[in-house]
């Protein structure tokens, strides 16, 4: 679904036949920009698209948006794919290929399932390589989620519970005391679930969650109109979460306990002479324990003991923007460290990374032309910390040009060249340790696997429809693989390369602005449509890759207090590792697709003054009972219904 919203036209300009892609949006340069300035391919889902999806999660709500396929297990672990590139579920962000953001800096993790839509205002997408803004792991996109801020007073309390023994309770508030004040959003929410049915009927035992809980507060304090302090909380916890580890020989005792936390500080402003400018300090934790006893151990692999990962994260940002004329510039310094210890080797290691970027936009012929360009230096300091090994430094510098021409009201051409990369870990670089009877040493002439991708795209809305297509193409070299030395030693050489190519697509036409109604009536259209999707060094296409995913549906509201939407979400066929057999090497099967249907429904059915308002909401997930796996051998619920009560004030 697209998120163009057009401004309200005045008397002087009631004529115009197309109103103006404004919608403001911070993820293409780092400041807020209007959408109709940026080259690159663009998704935003705003709040009411988070409110009409079933989704818990940000995993959940983009398994429905059609980017690409997802791999979800048991246990909140949860990744997701942009352009054939994922996301990586736990330890140093820095080794993802899809980067994840929290408010414009690096979340510290990549699995979805840890963090809650509950206090998330919206989440824009970056389709393409972000690396010029943010760095490593951004070769196929950047998903940034932007926490929601006070801007007037409330309060509400929901609770509701559904199949598989399945709870949620969730409150906040929001405060706003105007341009100069106080002004504070901030959510808690609780839930839980016990063991689920499978689409064919069976249960799958030990997937249930004992509690989840995720609490999210934006606190700010503006000194004027145009300065404000603000502290950002993000925490996350869910313990009990059953891993069953595959259907065909569940593990009934297996349990992993996760957690995320994370505070950032910031000072940002804009004046008269210095234009706009962002400070900000943030530090946080991803917590990680998987319990495996012995008494279910129908794999064996358990051994009473616990598995831990813990990363220790913390950084710092500084950017500022200037315009001269026509030219506007943006510059800034990132600096991030992440401390990583495992249960396994290497327990421990360090990254440092500090880089400078250069971000510029030129705007010709009355601001229907914007040209932009950037550029960003990063340098890596990584170390073997345990067991001892070496400390190496690498360093890299990423272009990226782009050009976006509103060729009339409502109508936007644009094209983009981008590079992105993912740097080598500390033991691809730095290993000298035993493990499991073999050697393993670091190869320091690894080079960072890179992305580049040549992509053109047009925007279109205007008389109810909204338009959104993009044509891309995209190389991925240098991929870093496990490779072995004459003497049997492990190492990491870079070999293989791969070409993606393909269409994407955003469609949704509201029928009630041409036929005049009062209601929303929205049929809308998402997807992904590969070409190519090619491993250039076995000529056979890629693993973990779907040739199609979409997501189409129907949106019915009266902007009073109803909605209801119907949601498919197609995930094509693709190949993949089957190690449910217990077999080495996996052979490579196919895994077959699927299509979940969804409804959700809302009705407030009592409102006044004094009292506040009471909203129930149903939702209907997998409705026709789609027997589907995101994962070979682990199939999620089938059918399933949710009830929930909200009162607000």
């Amino acid at each position: 679904m697209l998120s163009l919203v057009s401004a309200a036209p005045s008397v002087a300009d009631e004529q115009v036949d197309f109103p103006v892609l404004d919608e403001v949006v911070v993820t293409a340069s780092r400041f807020p920009q209007a959408r109709e300035t940026v080259s690159a391919s663009l998704r935003v889902l705003d709040r009411e698209e988070i409110r009409q999806s079933p989704a818990r999660t940000v995993g959940e709500l983009l398994a429905g948006e059609g980017l690409g396929p997802v791999r979800r297990y048991p246990g909140a672990l949860t990744s997701v794919s942009i352009r054939g590139f994922r996301t990586d579920t736990h330890g140093n962000d820095l080794q993802g290929h899809v980067l994840v953001l929290l408010d414009g800096r690096r979340a510290g993790t990549g699995n979805l399932a840890k963090i809650m839509t509950c206090n998330v205002e919206r989440i824009e997408i970056i389709r393409g390589p972000g690396a010029v803004q943010y760095g490593s792991a951004g070769l196929g996109g950047v998903i940034n989620v932007i926490t929601r801020r006070g801007r007037e007073n409330g309060f509400f309390v929901e609770a509701g519970g559904g199949s598989f023994d399945g709870w949620e309770t969730s409150a906040g508030a929001t405060a706003f005391s105007g341009d100069r004040g106080l002004d504070f959003a901030g959510t808690v929410t609780a839930a839980g679930s016990g063991d689920y049915d499978t689409g064919s009927g069976d249960r799958f035992v030990n997937t249930g969650v004992d509690s989840e809980i995720g609490v999210s507060a934006n606190l700010g304090y503006s000194l004027s109109a145009k300065s404000r302090l603000g502290a950002i909380l993000s925490l996350y916890e869910v313990n009990g979460a059953g891993t069953p580890g595959y259907f065909s020989r569940p593990d009934s005792d297996d349990s992993a306990d996760k957690s995320r936390y994370s505070l950032d500080l910031g000072w940002e402003g804009e004046g008269v002479w210095t234009g706009r400018w962002q400070l900000r300090y943030f530090f946080g934790q991803d917590n990680n324990r998987w319990n495996d006893p012995v008494a279910s151990n129908p794999d064996g692999w358990d051994d009473g003991l616990e598995s831990t990962n813990d990363t220790d994260q913390q950084g710092a940002q500084a950017q500022a923007e200037f315009s001269l004329g026509p030219v506007t510039i943006q510059s800034g310094i990132d600096w991030l460290r992440y401390d990583v210890e495992n249960s396994w080797s290497p327990q421990k290691t360090s990254y440092d990374n500090p880089a400078l970027f250069l971000l510029t936009s030129l705007a010709l012929f009355d601001d229907r032309v914007h040209v932009d360009a950037g550029l960003r230096h990063d340098w890596y300091s990584v170390e073997m910390e345990e067991p001892a090994g070496r400390d190496e430094d690498e360093t890299r510098l990423t272009p990226q040009v782009g050009l976006a021409w509103t060729v009339m009201e409502g109508v936007k051409l644009r094209g983009r060249y981008a590079q992105g990369f993912m740097m080598p870990s500390a033991d691809q670089l730095g290993a000298n340790y035993s493990s499991w009877g073999t050697r393993v040493i670091g190869n320091p002439d690894l080079d960072p696997e890179k992305s580049e991708t040549w992509e053109a795209g047009l925007d279109f809305t205007g008389r109810g429809l909204d338009l959104s297509l993009t044509w891309f193409s995209s190389n991925f070299e240098e991929k870093i693989v496990t490779s072995y030395l004459a003497d049997g030693s492990q190492t990491w050489v870079n070999s293989g390369d791969a070409s993606i190519n393909g269409l994407e697509l955003e469609l949704g036409y509201d029928l009630g602005v041409p036929l005049d109604l009062a209601w929303e009536v929205r049929p809308y259209l998402n997807g992904t449509f590969l070409s190519t999707w090619r491993d250039e060094s076995t000529g056979r296409d890629l693993e973990y890759v779907s040739g199609t995913t979409w997501a189409a549906g129907l949106v019915v509201g009266d902007g009073d207090g109803f909605f209801c939407r119907f949601n498919l979400a197609y995930t094509g066929d693709q190949m993949v590792e089957d190690w449910s057999a217990g077999d080495y090497p996996a052979p490579v099967v196919r895994l077959d697709s699927f299509i979940v249907a969804d409804l959700v429904a809302s009705y407030r059915f009592y409102r006044q003054e004094g009292l506040g308002s009471f909203t129930l909401r149903a939702e209907g997930r997998n409705l026709f009972d789609e027997d589907y796996a995101w994962v070979k051998g682990y199939p999620m619920p089938g059918r399933g219904f949710f009830l929930g009560l909200r009162w607000e004030y």
